[in-house]
């Protein structure tokens, strides 16, 4: 290569260069440490490093696996039953875990650090490029580089037409195409896809919002669970619940005053075919009241169909059923009637549970003490089947079985216990005729009698069901998903819309003719540019057609793309 063609390659290269060295608004991040700097210097360093694009896609990578043991390994926050299953099953590694916040993750000091510091970063990365972009919008775009044949798409034809006409028609024809465009001296400069950078701005800031929003999240969200029996209500108070967890920053009375009445569920199902039994409808017809004092309304909550009350919402997840029974003592004075919630062992609603008899029973010898039973109920008993599992959701053919013991309970023990289990270490068996534990199979309305006058247990003829309910407090799950919408348009526009310049120079040559030259440059290799601007040059050409007698080479009318040689 000789000494004349490497300084025209270093002439191009330079305005390449200066022709496209603001379609970026990206900061130019530095890499090195200061040599020789004070506590400042290394401060700045440090900042530029923690705010850079580099930076925040590391500390974005660290944050998603930082979040894998969260999902892996049982957290105190979700379960505190499968954390202690998790200690006595491992012994030598539950106390590593907790010394790492493991069963806390995302509460843990490590997790805190990856997370504010890419709030951090993000919030460094997006001030200086919002700051430059804001100036680019207001400035204009740069007047057109001495050579516009050297950049990557370029075409010129000869016109009649005059160059000031030529320059107003580009104008015009250029704003009309949503580009930004004036004339600079003896050309039109022109520059759209501004959209690009603010795409990127958006998904950064919805980045920003997406984070704050879990984090409010987290920190001031309540999940419960309550089973409520048809006829019975629920008040939406910390102590209703059988089961509640709470953000760290959650007080009590953040709760959403509202009660509610369940006063029917309804449960269709396939009657026949191959999907017989499957669940068509389940839904629970409630009345509700907001506050102390609200007015009392319907409404009828179903499967992924919650009611909203407030913030909070009131989610249908669970269904069974709770046959009715009367127990009385040895003088026939009843000692408990009640619905009693029996808990599904399978999709046909084979069910299990307790009844407990604590105060106000008497046995044959006027003697205090307390009775249990243990209850397995089918909806739909078969008996050519030969076993205790319902054939059908449905109460087609209810049974209810059921074993008697007496004595202590333990509830009066002090040590909290299931209402769904029986403690027999203080319980006897009762025993029938021939010295077996007592035990019954009882249709509606059938009653199973106690020996030596200790009573009976009727099951009644009425069967009620019960719906579990999920409420869930949830603040910023609108901004959360705001900004996840916002994420995905932003980072849409960021990557399928491109920023590139036209320029326009019309001149008139020394023969009197106009010569017009057309260039365009983009941010990146792509072959739209060359495309957009051949469009561009035909509507032009139309209105500034060529002259008559142009023959030679300096009157083809062609766009070069990018990489090949004209």
């Amino acid at each position: 290569m000789s000494a004349t063609d490497t300084d025209k390659s270093s002439r191009d290269q330079e305005e390449l260069g200066a022709a496209g060295s603001q379609l970026s608004t990206a900061p130019q991040e530095e890499f090195s440490a200061p040599a020789g700097l004070g506590v400042i210097g290394w401060a700045r360093w440090f900042w530029r490093q923690l705010t850079s694009m580099r930076v925040a896609l590391l500390l974005l990578l660290m944050l998603s696996l930082a979040a894998i043991p969260g999902s892996l390994i049982p957290q105190s926050g979700a379960d505190l039953n499968k954390v202690d299953d998790f200690r006595k099953a491992h012994r030598t590694l539950a106390p590593i875990y907790d010394k790492l916040g493991l069963f806390h993750v995302y509460s843990s000091v490590w997790f805190s650090a990856i997370y504010i510091l890419l709030f951090v970063s993000l919030i460094g990365c997006i001030i200086p490029r919002a700051w430059q972009f804001v100036g680019q919008l207001r400035g204009r775009p740069p007047g057109a580089p001495k050579r516009l044949n050297r950049l990557p798409a370029y075409t010129t034809w000869r016109t009649t037409e005059d160059p000031e006409k030529v320059r107003e028609a580009a104008l015009a024809l250029l704003k009309k195409k949503r580009f930004r465009a004036h004339v600079a001296g003896d050309a039109v400069a022109a520059e759209k896809g501004y959209v690009r950078e603010l795409g990127n701005l958006v998904f950064h800031i919805a980045l920003i919002v997406l984070l704050i929003a879990f984090a409010w999240g987290q920190m001031y969200k309540s999940d419960g669970t309550k089973l409520v029996v048809e006829g019975d209500g629920f008040s939406n108070s910390i102590l209703q619940y059988d089961d509640f967890k709470s953000g760290s920053m959650f007080q009590n009375d953040d709760l959403e005053p509202f009660s509610f009445d369940l006063t029917k569920f309804t449960g269709t199902y396939e009657v026949s075919g191959p999907n017989r039994g499957t669940p068509r409808t389940y839904q629970a017809n409630i009345d509700y009241s907001k506050g102390a004092y609200g007015k009392e309304q319907s409404a009828t909550i179903k499967v992924n169909s919650p009611l909203h009350i407030g913030d909070s919402k009131v989610y249908l997840v669970s269904h069974g059923y709770a046959p009715v029974v009367t127990v009385r003592d040895g003088k026939g004075k009843v000692v408990y009637h009640d619905a009693v919630p029996l808990l599904p062992l399978d999709g046909n609603v084979t069910s299990n549970g307790v009844i407990k008899v604590m105060d106000g029973y008497r046995n044959g010898q006027g003697v205090s003490e307390q009775l249990g039973f243990q209850a397995f109920f089918v909806p739909t008993f078969d008996p050519k089947s030969g076993t205790m599992l319902s054939a059908f959701p449905a109460l087609v053919n209810p049974l209810l079985a059921v074993n008697a013991y007496h004595g202590d309970l333990g509830v009066d023990s002090g040590i909290p216990q299931s209402v769904y289990q029986l403690d027999k270490t203080h319980m006897k068996e009762f025993k029938d005729s021939k010295g077996q534990l007592l035990k019954k199979l009882l249709q509606p309305g059938d009653t199973m009698t106690l020996p030596n006058g200790a009573g009976s247990i009727t099951f009644e003829k009425d069967i009620k069901q019960w719906a579990g309910f999920e409420i869930v407090q949830e603040p910023g799950s609108g901004w959360a998903l705001g900004g996840a919408v916002a994420a995905i348009f932003g980072l849409a526009g960021s990557l399928f819309i491109q920023r590139r310049r036209v320029w326009v120079r019309a001149v008139r040559g020394a023969d009197g003719v106009t010569v017009v030259e057309m260039a365009g440059l983009g941010r990146s290799e792509s072959a739209k540019v060359p495309e957009e601007l051949g469009d561009l040059a035909g509507t032009l050409y139309d209105q500034a057609p060529g002259a008559p007698d142009a023959d030679d080479d300096s009157t083809e009318s062609s766009v070069v793309p990018e990489g090949a040689e004209k």
